[in-house]
This record gives structure tokens, sequence and C-alpha cells, in this order.
């Protein structure tokens, strides 16, 4: 019986998708550049928060004051959260998204989308967008 039980174990374990050392390296690595640039904003430290993004954002906005200001204004939830958990990570594409639920201090919650961009430095965030909000009960 023990033997017919590891079989199928070891079948499914051939036939199901599994996450490899690598992507989970990868997984806590981004989680951690954006919990880093969440905590650089709520400690109202815009040069740090800058430093996680990527040379496109960095392009983009010029400067880490234009930078922290469309982040407050646009995205008030990321410049002040009262909360966060990270979802799933997913490959679109060939490039690496991680979905991640925000509640702002109102208590309304938010999901959002974080495009990350590897570099020789490591892991940065290229982009940020709204998927939708969604309700008190998720």
């Amino acid at each position: 019986m023990k033997q017919i039980i590891l079989a199928v174990a070891l079948s499914l374990a051939a036939v199901l998708p599994g996450v490899s050392p690598a992507e989970d390296a990868n997984e806590t690595a981004i989680q951690g550049v954006i919990s880093s640039q969440f905590s650089a904003f709520l400690e109202k430290d815009v040069d740090a928060a800058w430093s996680y993004a990527s040379p496109l954002i960095q392009n983009m906005f010029r400067t880490p004051e234009n930078f922290g200001r469309m982040v407050e204004n646009g995205y008030p939830m990321v410049y002040a959260p009262s909360e966060t958990r990270f979802l799933e990570l997913r490959d679109v594409d060939g490039a690496l998204w991680q979905k991640v639920r925000v509640r702002d201090m109102s208590g309304q919650y938010h999901l959002l989308d974080y495009k990350m961009v590897e570099t020789d430095g490591g892991w940065l965030i290229d982009a940020v967008q709204f998927i939708k909000s969604v309700g008190l009960g998720v």
C-alpha cells in the first residue's frame, strides 16, 4: 500500500507544475523590493522609494520629488498604505508581474499589478497599474 501511495505521489509530482528554487528566489526578491518601497513611502523617504524604480520610471519623472508627488497624488494607497498583501507572481509575455492587494488609510482595498524588471543591481519596479477596486469582503 505504501508503495502505491509513493508511486502515485511521484507520478503527480512529475506532471504538476512546481516552483523551482529560482522562481522562489525571484518571488522573495521581488516582494522584498516592493515592500521596501512601501516602507520608504511610509517613512516619507522619497529618495529611498525612488531607488526601487527602474531606469525607465526614473527617466520619466527625472527627480525623486517629481516621482514622490506623482505617487502621492496618483497612487495614494501606495504612498500611505495601511495594509499590503502579496498575491500571485505571474509571467506575462516574458515579464514578471506581482499582484498586490493594498488597503488605504480609509479602509478601501485596491488591487495593483507591479511589473518588475531585473537589472544588474537586482529587481526594480518598472510599472504599476490598477487592476480594479475590490470590496471589503475580499
